[in-house]
């Protein structure tokens, strides 16, 4: 069995952060571990509280998963310090992974910050070069690139400038547009336009989550990045059509609509 690794925050709510990841890399039967950076009280409604994990525990979580059971892929979520974002580097890079999935958490669905101001340059220096693919949603790529990113042109040129910073890929996610949930995949000499329909609902909370660590997975199942794109598009489609409605806020989205016949067809 194929394996991946999230390396995040926790969401006591179940609905973004490893718990997404994990359920997401299960819905791929891909073997998921995880190295929890931070740890929220959190549900539907907001981030009521965050105590990050010291980082010499990040360090023994990751070690401890990679020296024995190995990662086929990896995805970062949440690395809200620089201290986080340094020893997760420096682990990443320690044991080689290649098929890693940069998710650069900053905002919550509910608006609250994710990323301290000072550990935003810290993960451009030392971890964007270290990933096979970024991806942003337009808010995150804003703070990567300083471009506001509100349509397709500026959507490449945020890419072109995220490039830069040493990825391989880069998905600038456009769920925040006002009309077509456009993605552009951008490799650093072509575009790719992943188009979408949009879907009016307020349960979208993990849809950044979920939608990296799909990715992630076929990654881990041997996909080629522009595949593993367009299979994950896909499946992030169906999950917040089939969103779950949940608390009082924005809700999760569901990632065993397939698995459990909720989805049609």
């Amino acid at each position: 069995m194929k394996t991946a690794i999230t390396i995040a925050g926790s969401d006591s709510g179940g609905g973004a952060g490893i718990q997404a990841d994990l359920k997401t890399f299960a819905a791929f039967r891909v073997y998921g571990t995880s190295a929890i950076t931070s740890v929220t009280a959190q549900n539907t409604v907001g981030v009521e509280g965050i105590h990050d994990i010291p980082p010499e525990i990040v360090a023994m979580q990751i070690d401890a998963v990679l020296k024995d059971i190995g990662a086929d892929a990896a995805k970062t979520g949440m690395l809200s310090s620089v201290p986080i974002v340094e020893i997760t580097s420096k682990k990443l890079k320690e044991y080689a992974i290649k098929n890693l999935v940069v998710d650069p958490v900053m905002v919550a669905k509910s608006g609250d910050f994710l990323l301290k101001e000072d550990a935003r340059n810290t993960l451009k220096r030392l971890l964007l070069p270290l990933a096979k693919i970024v991806t942003p949603n337009l808010d995150e790529a804003k703070v990567l690139a300083e471009i506001d990113a509100r349509d397709e042109r500026t959507m490449k040129e945020a890419a072109r400038r995220i490039i830069d910073f040493g990825p391989e890929f880069v998905l600038i996610k456009g769920g925040h547009l006002t009309d077509e949930a456009v993605d552009i995949l951008y490799d650093g000499r072509e575009f790719v336009r992943f188009p979408g329909v949009r879907i009016q609902t307020k349960n979208t909370h993990g849809t950044g989550c979920t939608y990296s660590a799909a990715i992630a997975a076929h990654l881990a199942l041997g996909y080629d990045v522009r595949e593993a794109v367009r299979r994950s598009k896909g499946f992030i489609t169906t999950a917040i059509k089939y969103g779950l409605q949940i608390g009082r806020g924005h809700g999760p989205t569901h990632h065993f609509a397939e698995l459990y016949g909720d989805a049609e067809g």
